[in-house]
């Protein structure tokens, strides 16, 4: 489900479970080190990243538990659909994110995938966990705002 938007970029996977569980706080770009059999398997754009999250190892970011299917089509040299993958950041962003785990309690999950000039980039947020009585009130909202839209869309 590779989707063109006006902007240039061509989105591969949205995480839609990460604003339904988490208070998104800041997004932040970074790019993927991945492998060819990896990009390729990307670009048919059958590419799972809802269970994943990313986590802080030796100063670096990587993302973990996000599934890329094996590419048929390269032999010996394909990849394992569950490895981690470093995510691209400068220091600055890293350490910035590392002291916001470390002291806020915050959680690092990805948010989307897309492809940015050719690049393959994905979104990560700085998010905090919702409670239960958080998720059944953004359900309610929501709800009431396909309702409302389908009053006014009634009436006009």
């Amino acid at each position: 489900m590779i989707k063109k938007t006006n902007s240039g970029l061509k989105i591969i996977c949205i995480n839609r479970k990460a604003s339904f569980n988490y208070f998104l706080q800041e997004l932040i770009e970074a790019g993927l080190v991945l492998k060819g059999s990896e990009i390729k398997s990307i670009r048919s754009g059958k590419i799972n990243i809802a269970d994943s999250y990313a986590v802080e190892k030796n100063g670096e970011i990587f993302l973990v538990n996000s599934h890329i299917p094996i590419y048929e089509q390269a032999s010996s040299t394909n990849h394992k659909p569950y490895d981690e993958r470093k995510l691209l950041l400068n220091k600055k962003e890293i350490n910035k994110i590392i002291g916001k785990i470390n002291t806020d309690g915050f959680s690092l999950v990805p948010t989307k995938m897309y492809f940015k000039k050719g690049k393959a980039k994905i979104e990560i947020a700085l998010a905090k966990g919702k409670k239960q009585f958080d998720k059944r009130q953004s359900k309610k909202l929501k709800d009431w705002n396909r309702d409302k839209a389908r009053y006014f869309r009634k009436s006009s």
